[in-house]
C-alpha cells in the first residue's frame, strides 16, 4: 500500500486547524503523504478542503473520519460549573454540551463520491458494509487501534491495513471504547510493544504512529514490521502547518510534561500540562463530544487572548525533540536521520 512512497512517512490527521491542505500537499511533494481531518468541520469546509488538498497533492492524500460512538450519560453539571470559572476569565459563556455525530454518514458519503484514495477511520471500526462502500469507490481503509483486541475487530470489518498507536502519541487515543473508571481511558500499550504484538497476529500493513519526531524513531518502527511511520507532533511547528501560535511557542519552549486529560472534549487525550488540564482533568466525565462543545468557546477565546493557559495544547511525550521548519526540510531531516539510523543497524550484521 505504501510501496510507491519514496519516503514511507504519513503526516497524521490532526483536527482542529494543524493539518492544512498545505501541509499535506508539502509532506506529499517531499516524498511521504497526508490524511486531511474531518473532524470537527462541517460537511461545506470539509468539501472544500478536499478540493484543495486534492489539487496539492495531484490526488495522493488520505482523509479521516471520526467513527461515532454512543451517547454518554454522564452528569455534566459539575464540570459545566468548572468550566464556567474559565469562560468567566475571558468574558465568555462555555459551550451548549450536545452529543452529535460530527455529520459521519454524510463525510463517509463524501469521501466515497470523491474517491478518496486512503480514508482512515478513528474511534471505531467501521462496519463491513461502510468498508465495502470505501473498496467500491476505489479506496483502501485504514482503522486506528490501540490494542491487539481492536486490532482484530478491525480486521474482520475488512481494514486494509492498521495504524497501531503507541501511548506517546499526542491528541486522542484512539480507542474504539472509553473506560470512565480509567485516566487514559484503558490499558496502555508503548508503541513498539503494540507493533509487535499485533504484527504477530496479522498479515495487514502497519502504520506506526506515537512520539515519533525523529528519523531514528522511523527506522526503529520500519524495522519492528510497520511498513510506515505516521507522524503528528513532529510537524506541528511545520511553517504549513495551522498551528495556533500560543500552542507554536509552548511548544518551542518545551518547558511542560505531558498528560491524559479528558477535561478538554471528555475523551482521553495527551496534551501539554496547563491549568484547565491540571485543575479540571480528575473529576472530567467520559463524554464525548459533549465536554468538546462544552469547551470550544473557552478554547477558542483563550486562543484569541494568547494565552496557553486554557487551550488544548495536544503534543506527543516526545514534543521537546521535535523540530520546525518548512514540511520540506522536516521531511528531508527525518530521512537523512533515517537513512544514519539503518546504517547503525547494519553494523549488527
Amino acid at each position: 500500500m505504501f510501496e510507491d512512497l519514496e519516503f514511507p512517512v504519513l503526516a497524521a490527521p490532526m483536527a482542529g486547524g494543524p493539518s492544512t491542505p498545505e501541509l499535506i500537499g508539502a509532506v506529499t511533494a517531499a516524498g511521504g503523504l497526508g490524511f486531511l481531518p474531518s473532524g470537527y468541520l462541517s460537511i461545506e469546509t470539509f468539501e472544500a478542503k478536499l478540493a484543495h488538498t486534492a489539487d496539492l497533492t495531484g490526488g495522493r492524500y488520505g482523509a479521516n473520519l471520526f467513527v461515532p460512538g454512543s451517547r454518554s450519560a454522564a452528569d455534566l453539571t459539575a464540570h459545566r460549573e468548572r468550566m464556567l470559572a474559565e469562560a468567566l476569565r475571558y468574558g465568555v459563556e462555555p459551550g451548549e454540551p450536545a452529543w452529535d455525530d460530527d455529520e459521519y454518514p454524510a463525510k463517509l458519503d463524501l469521501v466515497v463520491q470523491r474517491q478518496v484514495p486512503l480514508v482512515s477511520f478513528t474511534f471505531g471500526a467501521p462496519t463491513s458494509a461502510e468498508v465495502q462502500r470505501v473498496h467500491e469507490a476505489g479506496g483502501k481503509v485504514l482503522v486506528s487501534v490501540t490494542s491487539p483486541d481492536e486490532a482484530d475487530l478491525a480486521a474482520s470489518r475488512g481494514a486494509d491495513a492498521l495504524v497501531v498507536q503507541g501511548m506517546e502519541a499526542g491528541g486522542h487515543r484512539a480507542l474504539f471504547t472509553d473506560d470512565a473508571t480509567d485516566p487514559a481511558g484503558g490499558e496502555q500499550y508503548g508503541l513498539l510493544a503494540l507493533l509487535r504484538l499485533i504484527g504477530a497476529r496479522t498479515s495487514l500493513p502497519l502504520v506506526a504512529s506515537g512520539g515519533l519526531v525523529h528519523g531514528a524513531d522511523v527506522a526503529a518502527v520500519l524495522a519492528a514490521g510497520a511498513s510506515a511511520a505516521q507522524l503528528g507532533t513532529a510537524f506541528l511547528q511545520a511553517t504549513e502547518a495551522g498551528t495556533a501560535d500560543p500552542q507554536r511557542r509552548a511548544l518551542a519552549e518545551a518547558g511542560r510534561r505531558t498528560a491524559f486529560t479528558r477535561a478538554f472534549s471528555g475523551r482521553p487525550a495527551r496534551g501539554m500540562m496547563n491549568r484547565v488540564l491540571s485543575d479540571l482533568s480528575a473529576d472530567a466525565p467520559a463524554a464525548y463530544p459533549q465536554l468538546h462543545h462544552l469547551s470550544k468557546p473557552v478554547r477558542a477565546a483563550a486562543g484569541r487572548a494568547g494565552d496557553p493557559e486554557a487551550m488544548s495544547l495536544w503534543a506527543g511525550q516526545t514534543y521537546p525533540l521535535a523540530g520546525d521548519g518548512s514540511a520540506a526540510s522536516i521531511v528531508e531531516r527525518l530521512r537523512a536521520e533515517a537513512k544514519a539510523a539503518a546504517g547503525r543497524i547494519d553494523r549488527l550484521r
